[in-house]
């Protein structure tokens, strides 16, 4: 067998770790562009933190999804500051913002030039700025990244920037600052993370130094997603929740997705819902499938066998089958109180493009076996 593995250049991991970032961030630079989501009052500590070690931090905030116009800002003010790194400190959208940022910032053109799906794809031509990745959520795995997803608006639709030298050059994972974070977020974020841990271990890209990471993610977020949802000041459960998804960002970075994060890029670029909502709606459905259609048409697949492995950590029960593992996951959806995706003003006349959209997704493409549009769009519209 083959494959590589590349992650994050350095991890930095656990309760009250933030105290170290001036430290460790020094080295990298001293005048940093900071993301942040909407509100910068959180990062404040950490603005403090730099300016004990003579890094100057110069704000720039993303509410929402990170659009492409949003990010050509971002570039702007980052080169009119004359800033030497990229720092971003919140959840995923402002990680994958300013890590697109970070790669931008020496390459000539714009966005679409070096965009997925709805750009050239070319690849970058100079190196990234330093980027520096602090989350404050448990769920994208971005800081173990190699693409950032931005939405454009125009196209309606997310595409990815993608390159392994956008791999964050530190990762700051400290689980004290998702304490307190609200139960629809924990749900919706925490139910993210373990889907970047079923695909990746079910896709066609799995490979063994993946496996493992994967199964511990699991098991990490299987025991610790309840408990951060019925008590968000459970550190213990916040600190599994972050190393679960730490997990899920090395191993999407290294495998592959699915038919969940297939859905979710035209999803996401069509409706106004959190990517970590669509994919905890989806993920029950999308496992039910791929376990019908491997019963199916692979019935001897090793991806069966992992569902089964899968089945057992989610259920606790060695003797579970393959079905359990859907089973398991439409109970943990009920009791994280999950919403469908009709909430998001997704209707059944909405299926057919979607699916079509879909079907052109890179996640589509690592997906446990190929599913036909008309399974796709059945799963939709048992998630709506």
């Amino acid at each position: 067998m083959t494959f590589e593995f590349a992650t994050s250049g350095r991890i930095l991991f656990g309760p009250g770790i933030l105290s170290e970032a001036a430290r460790a961030i020094q080295p990298l630079g001293r005048r940093a562009l900071l993301v942040t989501g909407r509100s910068q009052d959180r990062a404040e500590r950490l603005i403090a933190l730099l300016a004990t070690a003579g890094v100057a931090a110069v704000p720039f905030s993303i509410a929402g999804e990170p659009e492409i116009q949003r990010i050509r800002e971002g570039v702007g003010l980052a080169r009119g500051e004359h800033c030497d790194m990229v720092i971003s400190f919140g959840g995923g959208s402002a990680i994958d913002g300013g890590k697109a940022i970070a790669a931008l910032l020496p390459n000539s053109g714009e966005p679409l030039d070096y965009l997925e799906v709805i750009g050239k794809g070319n690849p970058l031509l100079c190196p990234p700025l330093p980027f520096v990745a602090i989350p404050t959520t448990a769920g994208t795995g971005s800081e173990a990244t190699r693409n950032a997803v931005l939405a454009s608006p125009e196209h309606k639709v997310k595409a990815s920037l993608r390159s392994a030298a956008m791999l964050p050059k530190l990762a700051i994972v400290d689980p004290e600052l998702t304490l307190g974070l609200p139960p629809a977020i924990t749900a919706a974020t925490g139910l993210d993370a373990l889907t970047q841990l079923i695909e990746p271990y079910t896709s066609i890209r799995s490979n063994p130094l993946i496996d493992a990471i994967c199964l511990e993610g699991i098991r990490r977020a299987a025991r610790s997603l309840p408990r951060a949802f019925s008590n968000p000041h459970d550190l213990e459960a916040r600190a599994g929740m972050s190393l679960a998804s730490l997990f899920g960002g090395i191993a999407l970075a290294n495998a592959a997705l699915g038919a969940v994060h297939g859905f979710a890029a035209p999803i996401g670029g069509m409706f106004p819902a959190p990517h970590g909502a669509v994919c905890a709606a989806l993920l029950p459905h999308v496992t039910e499938a791929n376990i019908a259609a491997l019963e199916q048409r692979a019935p001897d697949s090793e991806k069966l066998a992992r569902y089964h492995t899968v089945a057992g950590i989610l259920a606790q029960n060695a003797h579970a089958t393959a079905r359990d593992a859907a089973a398991s996951l439409h109970s943990l959806c009920r009791s994280l109180c999950i919403p469908p995706l009709r909430e998001y003003g997704i209707m059944e006349s909405d299926i057919p493009v979607i699916v079509s959209k879909a079907l052109q997704a890179s996640s589509m493409k690592g997906n446990a076996l190929p599913l036909t549009a008309a399974e796709l769009s059945q799963i939709l519209k048992r998630a709506i």
